[in-house]
């Protein structure tokens, strides 16, 4: 555990980000292309198995949200209009928290809500032959799977909204702050920030997440 919570903002690398977080946020980019290219190539397959896998992922990173390190939790970084306003309001320097500023948690809140609507409308879905359906189809009628289709659409379209978002605001951090987003989320740690270390979790609480997300997906696909 971390006992020296003071802000820091020497060139000593701070550990900001916990390795659960980071494998979920590059698992959720390798799951996403996945989806897009297998639906884009009919390999309906494969499309439901990264269907199943970003399910997964979702479900432990919003255990992980509440069970996690203390960059991870939703109670960080997920602020009122108040606290959005005041970050704007202050300068760069008085963000003290290791993780997400209020814009980025915000953000991040909206990409997991997008993409969870996005797996769970498609497991109600099925094809104009209704050939390859989602797992949950037989529960709604073809017209209202179909309906769903095109909103399972609609939803991928705002995703990748939100993922141009996300590469645009990491380019400024790096063009204009000269911060290296991505960096951090590979290694876990930034340089020159003022910000108080991450505060992690004993190892064993990932073990109740996977079990979670193993079984619900376990029953969906069932």
């Amino acid at each position: 555990m971390v006992n020296d919570t003071r802000a820091t903002s020497n060139d000593t690398a701070i550990r900001i980000w916990d390795w659960p977080v980071r494998l979920t946020h590059w698992l959720f980019v390798f799951c996403i292309t996945l989806s897009w290219w297998t639906a884009e190539e009919n390999v309906m397959d494969w499309h439901r198995y990264s269907g199943y896998a970003l399910l997964g992922l979702l479900v432990f990173r919003i255990y992980w949200g509440f069970a996690g390190s203390s960059s991870a939790r939703f109670s960080q970084f997920l602020r009122g209009p108040s606290g959005i306003v005041a970050y704007i309001r202050e300068s760069r320097a008085a963000h003290r928290d290791a993780g997400h500023n209020p814009l980025g948690g915000w953000s991040v809140a909206v990409m997991l809500t997008l993409m969870l609507a996005q797996v769970l409308i498609g497991l109600f879905v099925s094809d104009v032959d209704g050939i390859e359906s989602g797992p949950l189809s037989h529960l709604v009628s073809f017209d209202t799977s179909r309906t769903l289709a095109e909103i399972h659409e609609v939803v991928f379209n705002a995703i990748l909204v939100f993922v141009g978002l996300h590469i645009a605001a990491i380019l400024f951090y790096l063009l204009v702050r000269k911060d290296n987003l991505v960096v951090a989320m590979l290694t876990g740690h930034r340089r020159n920030v003022p910000v108080k270390p991450m505060l992690p979790v004993p190892a064993w609480r990932i073990l109740p997440g996977i079990a979670l997300a193993s079984g619900v997906v376990w029953w969906i696909a069932n």
